[in-house]
């Protein structure tokens, strides 16, 4: 029989529209502003500083709708922004030297619809507030290390070749290479030109050569270090958790860093400025470490202190690196001590393999290394500084030769260990970077373009809705349901995702209605075309659904491929605007068609119609 849903098409639809009205929800109840703390050191905080905390705040009388301490963190939720401000100013004075305090957004969901896993869709700067900053990667410095890494790799290479060579050291303009005499300046011609082509070599002299990095080779550098800082800063990022950040290259040496949510920049700045890492290098036993400290340093070697202040002579040649360090986990050692266990990639467990097996009985020292980035008042203004902290965490002696895969102990706590790991499996900058930019956009700024977005999306749903009654009017019914229908699945596919809404996104929304009201438009004229032509209340519903469906096929598949294409090659707003306009075609797609069509089965289906109210 003509329009006739079998049970089963019925039941998809309504579930559907259940799951997905289920998993929109969350969005209905917005966030609260709430004020996070952390440990300022390795350790996690105690229950007895959050009752200090949870005293202070009821003290000052605030207005608090939650307080609650979890995993060694605390999360107080205000009722306003006034109160979340005045409290976060407060807690700073009473946890100085214990806690950090960061300003958030808190999800206010209901504790029923956390526990099926629904959640509010993620909200861009633009809306939700946050910190943008834009980084200058010091390329400079980038060019310098890779002139230091092939310093040391010649050095290697001639000791391997047996070429003589009296010293091989930076100058400005390039590498001097100098050698002992004729024979070894023919030997060192022949490695460098078949083991370093990325070098122009020159020769400067008698027995001297300067090696320069050519054009082609500085350029992979840069294009290298800026490739490395992104990736580093968004390990970084989200292993803290912070939600949908957005970090994307900016020409050729800028970084654009968008953290949604966070509106504390120290906090901000904390988490993009202080990056660590690891290197090993051997202890040197061959001389005394109190001459070094009184002024003879010998060549190749240089003074490091360990955590208790005492002086490590130790070589200046680097085993390895942070950046070789592929993966990083805590645990503890067999004595139960804290410990870091390390995968190097295949070049550095080569470099790690060699080293140890040459060196078996001879101390190697972990160096820990950190980079931290802060801002201090001088002569009244803020100036941000950077600060490498530099020590020694462990010494031991090599037993056994080992490449790939080791341990590193000498940490104080698995806090200690756990935070290290964390850093470790993030990776190390490539080069420093610097804050050029830095813009806050606060909550009250966000609200107010949810709300006008908001208005824009109403005012469009509310016109499209008047003009489908008053023309088609039962079927324009049809029509405004698959509407609700549609942006409720749009809503709750975006949530489930843990996509982001943007302010380009919520055009997108805009648009999305424009185009589902369009195919049933199609769907409506066909119907009212086969009416025309004489044919039965009943065949015009069938024929206008079955042939309008090509039609509106080939629209959305259309608008479907310039939006996928929108999203690969657009960046920012428009990858925003693009989402959201993928999946408003696939939710339009179903609702426009089969929602609509299960309602004029339902009211005109199964049963003798002599007219259709179209």
């Amino acid at each position: 029989m003509q329009n006739h849903f079998p049970l089963w098409k019925n039941i998809l639809v309504l579930t559907v529209l259940v799951i997905g009205t289920l998993y929109a929800l969350p969005n209905l109840y917005g966030n609260d502003p709430a004020v996070q703390l952390a440990s300022s050191n390795n350790n996690p905080l105690q229950q007895a500083q959050a009752d200090t905390v949870a005293a202070a705040i009821k003290e000052a009388g605030f207005n608090t709708k939650a307080f609650e301490f979890e995993n060694g963190k605390i999360l107080a939720r205000f009722t306003n922004t006034d109160d979340q401000l005045k409290a976060a100013d407060l807690l700073r004075e009473k946890m100085t030297g214990q806690a950090t305090v960061a300003l958030n957004l808190a999800p206010a969901t209901p504790e029923w619809l956390n526990k099926i896993g629904a959640k509010p869709m993620y909200l861009g700067l633009d809306l939700r507030g946050g910190v943008h900053f834009t980084l200058e990667v010091d390329m400079d410095t980038a060019i310098k290390q890779a002139e230091e890494r092939y310093i040391n790799d010649i050095r290697s290479v001639f000791r391997d070749a047996k070429v003589r060579y009296q010293s091989v050291a930076k100058e400005a303009g390039g590498i001097k290479v100098v050698l002992a005499n004729e024979e070894a300046r023919v030997a060192a011609a022949e490695v460098l030109n078949k083991d370093f082509r990325n070098l122009d070599l020159d020769e400067s002299g008698p027995n001297e050569f300067t090696l320069k990095v050519t054009e082609r080779e500085l350029r992979e550098i840069k294009k290298a270090a800026l490739s490395q800082n992104i990736t580093t800063l968004r390990n970084r990022v989200n292993e803290l958790g912070v939600a949908e950040p957005i970090i994307q290259q900016q020409g050729d040496s800028r970084i654009i860093v968008q953290l949604p949510g966070v509106q504390d920049t120290t906090r901000a700045k904390e988490l993009l400025g202080t990056t660590a890492t690891l290197e090993y290098r051997l202890v040197d036993v061959e001389h005394d470490v109190q001459s070094a400290i009184a002024g003879h340093v010998p060549v190749g070697s240089r003074i490091y202190y360990d955590k208790n202040g005492a002086p490590v002579l130790l070589k200046r040649a680097v085993i390895v690196t942070g950046d070789q360090i592929t993966d990083a986990s805590s645990g503890l050692d067999q004595d139960g001590a804290s410990a870091v266990f390390i995968t190097l990639d295949s070049a550095g467990a080569k470099k790690m393999g060699k080293m140890t097996q040459e060196n078996i009985g001879k101390p190697m020292a972990v160096v820990f290394i950190e980079y931290k980035s802060e801002t201090k008042l001088i002569d009244g203004q803020r100036v941000q500084q950077k600060e490498k902290v530099e020590k020694v965490i462990s010494v031991a002696t090599i037993r056994d030769s080992f490449s790939k895969r080791f341990q590193t102990t000498g940490l104080d706590s698995p806090q200690e260990a756990r935070t290290l790991a964390l850093l470790l499996r993030a990776g190390a900058l490539a080069a420093p970077v610097e804050i050029v930019e830095e813009r806050t956009v606060g909550p009250s700024l966000g609200q107010e373009n949810i709300d006008q977005g908001m208005t824009s999306i109403t005012a469009g749903f509310l016109l499209v809705v008047f003009f489908m009654i008053v023309y088609y009017r039962v079927f324009g019914l049809f029509a405004n349901f698959a509407l609700i229908y549609n942006v409720l699945l749009l809503i709750a596919i975006m949530s489930v995702l843990q996509a982001t809404l943007t302010l380009p996104g919520m055009a997108g929304i805009v648009l999305t209605v424009g185009m589902a009201v369009d195919a049933n438009v199609l769907i409506n004229e066909r119907i009212r075309e086969e009416l025309r032509n004489g044919n039965s209340p009943q065949t015009s519903i069938y024929i206008g659904y079955e042939k309008a469906f090509a039609t509106i096929l080939d629209s959305n598949v259309t608008h479907l491929i310039v939006a996928v294409l929108l999203f690969v090659f657009g960046t920012g707003p428009v990858k925003g605007f693009a989402l959201v306009l993928t999946f408003g075609i696939v939710t339009s797609l179903f609702t426009s068609v089969t929602g609509t069509r299960m309602l004029a089965n339902w009211v005109y289906g199964n049963r003798q119609v002599d007219k259709l109210s179209i």
